[in-house]
């Protein structure tokens, strides 16, 4: 089967996950992506165990594409990322607002020289408004999104920052939608292209919305307020590990209950309905945790299969790995990365009729291909060796030995 963006060729300019994990994901379903990187390195390089300039985080946002180092600084470097965007359909950059511009790429500018090119911005904040110069990382944006609020320490009651770069990856995946829409819209339009934005701070406060902001849809006459959601969801501890379990509807917290073996919880009133149990969310773990806690996990798991109730063991890092389901799903694969050694990356989800869409490669080396894109462009060996010699470009230095983080 051909895979879905085969024959569209993005242009990568950008950093660290919010724009790599984007691309990368576009990359497996068959667009070519070339990361054009500054000669230092983008920040993951460094985030991780590492052989040589490829480290684990670099890795899983950066598989699947070409590599060509770049200082776009130098005044050399713009004939060349013209000459690469005329070959492009796609440029994605995460840039602060107004360093496009300072780097002679204004998006008027781009527009005007290659009409068909969708020009991509992922910015923190937006293009402008009061924190539209301030520089922005994921932690920032859950806490400003409304993504620390919403988990707190049951103990304290304090806020808490996902250890995972929830509101880069959510970019991510929402700037990722965006090209392809373009992609479908530039074939409806004369094959015009269009400048898509996106913000991590937008694309986190649309996430949070269905469940998290509830409580603040209606605006004229509002409801009562309804206890916020999963201010009690938690793992259970059991004899041996935890679970997690949700059971929304009434039949599903009778089968959980039966399986805890205790079926006449469901008669106290506090515990009657969906509404009764979020509006009683302490009471019911206080409960239902001295039950969890005398099962091993193994016999939950049977059980709550048995009845029809949702459970999961909690998976460590390594069981998450040996996991059976994932596993069979073969959500995580072994490809051959940029020093040639296999190394094991998490595939993207979608099927398409079926197939998986798996990276063909792991990560480049620091300017791995930057000769081979070069000479596609038609620069010769002389030209080439200049732009080397200018700090423009950027060749591979060997790998050196393994380090950990």
């Amino acid at each position: 089967m051909t895979a879905p963006l085969q024959g569209i060729r993005i242009i990568d300019m950008s950093a660290v996950f919010s724009g790599p994990m984007a691309t990368a994901l576009l990359a497996d379903q068959g667009a070519e992506v070339i990361k054009v990187e500054a000669p230092e390195g983008d920040t993951t390089r460094f985030i991780g165990p590492a052989k040589g300039d490829l480290a684990a985080s670099y890795v899983a946002a950066n598989r699947n594409k070409r590599n060509l180092a770049l200082d776009l600084k130098s005044p050399d470097a713009l004939p060349v990322l013209h000459a690469l965007l005329a070959t492009a359909d796609v440029l994605v950059e995460n840039f602060r607002p107004g360093v496009m511009a300072r780097l002679g790429l204004t998006d008027a500018d781009l527009a005007a020289r290659f009409p068909a090119l969708i020009r991509v911005s992922i910015t923190g904040f937006g293009a402008d408004g009061p924190r539209g110069q301030d520089k922005a990382y994921d932690a920032v944006i859950q806490a400003l999104g409304g993504l620390a609020c919403s988990q707190r320490d049951p103990a304290t009651g304090a806020p808490v920052i996902l250890a995972s770069t929830v509101s880069d990856k959510v970019t991510a995946l929402t700037a990722a939608q965006a090209i392809t829409a373009a992609l479908f819209q530039r074939t409806r339009n004369g094959h015009r292209g269009q400048r898509v934005e996106v913000a991590m701070l937008d694309a986190t406060v649309a996430f949070q919305w269905p469940d998290a902001m509830y409580n603040h849809v209606w605006v004229d006459h509002p409801p009562k307020p309804f206890p916020e959601f999963g201010a009690t969801q938690r793992p259970w501890r059991t004899a041996d590990g935890y679970v997690a379990t949700m059971v929304p509807q009434q039949a599903e917290f009778q089968a959980l209950c039966n399986a805890l073996g205790q079926p006449q919880i469901t008669q106290d009133p506090r515990f009657a309905s969906q509404v009764a149990r979020y509006q009683h969310g302490p009471e019911v773990r206080a409960v239902l945790a001295p039950l969890f806690a005398q099962m091993d996990t193994a016999t939950l798991e049977r059980r709550c299969r048995e009845e029809g109730a949702a459970l999961g063991r909690v998976n460590e890092r390594l069981d998450l790995l040996a996991d059976p389901q994932v596993q069979h799903n073969g959500c995580a694969v072994l490809v051959a990365n940029g020093d040639g050694e296999p190394v094991r990356v998490a595939r993207s989800a979608a099927l398409f009729d079926g197939q998986a869409q798996v990276p063909q490669r792991g990560a480049a080396r620091l300017g791995e291909h930057s000769v081979e894109v070069l000479r596609e462009l038609g620069f010769d060996d002389a030209r080439i060796d200049a732009l080397v010699a200018s700090g423009a470009v950027r060749r591979p230095t060997p790998a050196p030995a393994a380090r950990s983080a």
